[in-house]
């Protein structure tokens, strides 16, 4: 949330929650698709076109590996676990099912209940139909019974979600929206190579969260996962701000964490990963970068906020946040990073070594803040379970001395960003 609490100019009375809510829908919903191309933009007459650049990255972001089934199978074993799973266990340590990728007859089966989702071999057949968010896994016949016999994980295991508009965890696809119901640890806690004081680690996680640096350092603080919306114009993707392009990250997190075939190297952490002997991640990123890009922030749902206590809130914002949380996405982070001291999510919980001191830069990005409502808890640790949190935190802390009737006001004003 907002890092600073030092006086701003105040932005023009005559601009309220309601008219700016009106803009970004429109923005949302006219300007996304005949002026995509153009605020994608592949820079090149001679490429793709940037429409069908983003449409490649679609793809990847959904179903590319990028080779990584040499982790997951090989070393990890994750398929002789996939194949003893039922769907019940499966959607209760948060993995999503596309309803749009099932066949009529299966969601009637689903319904009538002659499709049993405490069975494992559902769970295959809903692999076998590419129906299980983030999840890409080969499915052969062995003795006459559909097994899973590779596995590896796409973007879309943690950076999408489902709607619920079919079920608990059964709904259309969410690209971008952080799954914070996804046990990563918990799941990787059941690989049989792992011995059972790293299953131990990987189980203290919990829902929400991961740790992307623990496979180098070893230190044991997981993160919340970001959201994978909102990001254009936001050189700084990273909440310590380690690459200037979402194309960093990626790389970082295909070849590093996924396992995916390709190199990283990054001198200021001394890490340096090369996996297999091919690259399967590079003439990926392009297209990858572009379609993240043109996903956008989710506007609030109707009725999700107070309109004009939202007003009223923005001028509370306007007087204690816009200094760092500045500009049409709500944060300085293309200008500059901000100190340890500046963090309202440090000191970490329990102890905790800092998070940016395992990173490039030592430092935090101010977060943008669109979308905000839609992804609890918040700060890089998920240290506030609220916006309400948020806000009490920053007032003790940076002694704001708001009234109880501000900080309400406040809360209702980020609700509508």
């Amino acid at each position: 949330m907002f890092i600073a609490a030092r006086r701003h100019f105040t932005r023009s009375g005559e601009r309220r929650a309601s008219r700016a809510g009106v803009r970004r829908t429109f923005l949302r919903v006219v300007l996304a698709g005949p002026l995509l191309a153009a605020l994608v933009g592949c820079g090149s007459s001679s490429g793709p076109s940037s429409a069908d650049l983003v449409a490649q990255g679609k793809q990847t972001f959904r179903y590319e590996t990028f080779g990584d089934e040499t982790k997951w199978t090989d070393t990890l074993h994750m398929d002789q676990v996939i194949n003893t799973v039922d769907p019940t266990t499966a959607l209760s340590v948060g993995l999503k099912v596309d309803s749009e990728a099932l066949p009529p007859a299966v969601v009637s089966g689903i319904q009538n209940g002659s499709i049993s989702l405490t069975d494992p071999a559902t769970t295959v057949a809903l692999l076998k139909l590419d129906a299980v968010l983030g999840v890409k896994a080969t499915v052969t016949s062995v003795n006459g019974k559909d097994s899973v016999t590779r596995v590896g994980i796409t973007c879309a295991l943690c950076h999408s979600t489902v709607d619920d508009s079919f079920a608990q965890g059964i709904g259309k696809r969410l690209d971008g929206w952080p799954n914070r119901d996804l046990d990563v640890g918990a799941i990787i806690a059941l690989s049989p190579a792992l011995d059972e004081a790293t299953r131990a680690i990987f189980n203290s996680w919990g829902k929400g969260r991961y740790d992307p640096r623990f496979n180098f350092d070893g230190k044991n603080g997981p993160q919340v996962i970001p959201p994978a919306y909102g990001l254009q114009d936001v050189h700084s993707i990273t909440v310590t701000g380690d690459g200037p392009d979402i194309e960093y990250w990626n790389r970082y997190v295909a070849v590093t964490q996924m396992g995916g075939h390709g190199s990283f190297s990054e001198p200021r952490t001394g890490v340096s990963v090369t996996n297999g002997t091919d690259d399967l991640v590079t003439s990926k990123l392009p297209a990858l970068q572009a379609y993240q890009l043109s996903i956008l922030a989710p506007a609030p749902p109707a009725g999700s906020f107070d309109p004009a206590a939202a007003a009223r809130g923005q001028q509370v914002f306007d007087a204690s946040c816009a200094t760092c949380h500045s500009g049409p996405e709500f944060t300085d982070a293309n200008t500059r990073l901000h100190p340890v001291s500046d963090s309202m999510g440090e000191p970490e919980p329990d102890d905790v070594p800092s998070y940016a001191s395992r990173s490039a830069t030592k430092m935090y990005r101010t977060s943008p803040l669109k979308g905000i409502w839609q992804h609890p808890p918040y700060f890089h640790n998920g240290k506030a379970a609220t916006l309400d949190d948020v806000v009490s935190l920053y007032n003790d802390r940076r002694s704001l001395g708001l009234s109880s009737d501000q900080r309400a006001d406040l809360v209702q004003y980020l609700k509508s960003l």
